[in-house]
């Protein structure tokens, strides 16, 4: 069983003052998304319905809850989906709970949405208004699912989409969802034991998307009191006998024959019991320690899992995967794990100087040197470059950015984080797969076809060159001009209009030669093509780069005129992948 509050918080038995229901945050299951998690409004007085009793659920499940943005027209294209691993073979209850709070929602056709349960359509015309009768009355509705089975595979994924109608039918194209429960029934529709973690997060596998597929779903609407009482009774007594069972649940442990498994008491020694000092980054996984290897006193980065975190679980397991086979000076190495008593570590060698973009904006560090931004750059593409030259499998990435590239003390530049990664087959041309990266460094086709390939991590890379000239991240909220919040898209304005020069890092002004700098803009732009087939290889993107090296080895004259300024207009050719040509500048 599960119960998740859907944009909230995680909610204990003893906050469920009347039912006593542990309820969990939706982080963790929320795969293919533009989500927006609504704040509390807790000056809503909510109007429990007959249908509606106060007891359905916890009053802070209807006062939270997230949508895609309160868009009349952009999110058409979107959809917001959960994934849950369930065992196969069974019949799952599915219980949506809904309450309209904010107050642009009053009317019927304000907001309308199509729900899909397993990819079949469950409700063409979701209109909370419609079922509540007002804004402010919680709402639920019921389904039964049939997940069939599906070979040898003893799991599928039981996934929940919302899509927003479209624009003729609905004032906001948005969605929204405040709590969900799913309950597996045993083939007798009674209800069975609990059938996955709770907190292992979910086993995306590729699937054609629900928006166009337009099947009919098998939804069974339960009866809403009594059927209600009934499996909240049940469920009570359940969640008594294997809470403690299922909260230490965590999944299988990784091989260890694959990663050397270290003790939690080998880890406390090395950090002297996770001291605060020890402290060297955060990060989403939670903290990063500098501790020492009891045997050589050799320095190592120790992550470890915020115990206290739903996330994170899949992405542990896949580093460990992912790290153990690969081998390469332009990658980091991983050292060892830990999983023992609800922690989860991993352990990799110590990067001195920290990641790229700890030298490049808001630091304290001295500026890099052109030469040395090339090199770390030739550095990173060289280890991706290696992710793709498997003999049976490509390793893609997925969250290639400044701060997942590591800098050790000899300034030689490693991938790091393989959390989000994928394996992919040399057969297939791409996978089909939830949307994961980073804002900011996220290409574009891949959102829109959730498709992905090599190319989304040659686009992303694009990104962290722009950032390496430019000196500034990849979205910028704070700037006026609204063309420069993208640095992707105003780098390709700038390169276009031949003033590329003048938004390169000041600490770079008149000290690149033009040569170089134009080499490396064509390389950093065709990254950033809206199509990845038109976009490099990466074995073409390090050819480039070590091209813009070599350019720029020829000694400086700060008198020279063919060396960048911040007050040149430039003109050149652009050149694109596909071989066409543009002059620009004047």
């Amino acid at each position: 069983m599960c119960r998740i509050n859907v944009g909230g918080r995680e909610i204990s038995p003893g906050d469920d003052t009347e039912m006593f229901r542990s309820w969990l945050t939706d982080d963790a299951y929320l795969t293919i998304a533009k989500p927006s998690a609504l704040p509390v409004n807790g000056s809503i007085n909510l109007t429990f319905s007959s249908d509606t009793a106060s007891y359905s659920a916890p009053r802070e499940v209807y006062v939270t809850a997230r949508t895609m943005g309160m868009s009349k027209t952009q999110n058409e294209n979107y959809q917001l989906t959960w994934e849950f691993p369930v065992d196969s073979g069974f019949n799952y209850f599915v219980r949506l709970h809904f309450c309209e709070f904010q107050i642009e929602i009053t009317k019927e056709g304000d907001r309308v949405f199509e729900i899909l349960l397993a990819n079949l359509i469950a409700e063409t015309r979701a209109d909370v208004i419609t079922w509540s009768s007002g804004n402010g009355i919680p709402v639920y509705r019921d389904y039964v699912v049939s997940i069939g089975k599906k070979g040898n595979q003893k799991q599928q994924n039981l996934s929940i989409t919302l899509h927003p109608s479209p624009s003729w039918r609905t004032l906001y194209s948005d969605t929204i969802l405040n709590g969900l429960e799913i309950f597996k029934l045993s083939n007798g529709f009674s209800l069975s034991g609990p059938s996955f973690d709770l907190t292992s997060g979910p086993n995306i596998h590729p699937r054609k998307s629900p928006v166009t597929k337009k099947r009919t779903i098998i939804v069974g609407v339960v009866a809403p009191i009594s059927g209600f009482i009934t499996v909240s009774l049940l469920l009570f007594l359940i969640y008594r006998i294997h809470s403690n069972k299922f909260a230490n649940s965590r999944g299988p442990t990784p091989p260890s024959d694959i990663c050397p498994r270290l003790s939690l008491r080998e880890i406390k020694t090395a950090t002297n019991n996770f001291d605060k000092s020890f402290i060297i980054g955060r990060g989403g996984f939670g903290n990063v320690y500098k501790g020492f290897n009891n045997a050589s006193s050799t320095p190592v980065a120790i992550k470890r899992l915020n115990p206290s975190s739903q996330q994170g679980v899949l992405e542990f397991r896949t580093e460990i995967e992912m790290l153990s086979k690969l081998r390469h000076q332009n990658l980091v190495s991983l050292i060892g794990y830990c999983e023992d008593k609800m922690e989860m570590i991993l352990v990799y060698d110590y990067m001195v100087h920290g990641t790229l973009r700890d030298h490049l904006y808001n630091t304290n560090n001295p500026p890099l040197q052109w030469e040395q931004r090339l090199k770390m750059c030739i550095g990173a593409a060289q280890g991706l470059h290696y992710l793709y030259t498997g003999p049976n499998h490509t390793i893609i990435h997925r969250d290639v950015k400044t701060t997942n590239i590591l800098i050790n003390e000899k300034w030689i530049a490693k991938v790091s984080d393989f959390g989000l990664s994928k394996m992919n087959d040399l057969s297939n041309t791409h996978i089909s797969t939830a949307v994961k990266g980073s804002i900011g460094y996220l290409d574009p086709e891949y959102y829109r076809l959730q498709k992905i390939t090599e190319k989304s991590d040659v686009y992303s890379f694009g990104v962290v060159l722009c950032e390496v000239l430019c000196a500034r991240a990849p979205i910028d909220r704070t700037t006026e001009d609204h063309m420069q919040i993208s640095l992707a898209e105003w780098v390709q304005h700038c390169y276009i209009n031949g003033i590329l020069d003048q938004v390169i890092d000041t600490h770079l002004q008149g000290k690149i030669k033009l040569a170089s700098l134009l080499k490396f803009g064509e390389v950093a732009i065709n990254c950033l093509a809206s199509e990845g087939i038109k976009r490099p290889t990466m074995s073409e993107v390090v050819y480039g780069l070590e091209l813009a090296l070599k350019l720029q080895g020829s000694e400086m004259n700060g008198n020279d005129e063919n060396h960048a300024n911040d007050s040149s207009t430039i003109d050149y050719h652009v050149l694109f992948s596909s071989g066409e040509s543009m002059k620009v500048g004047r």
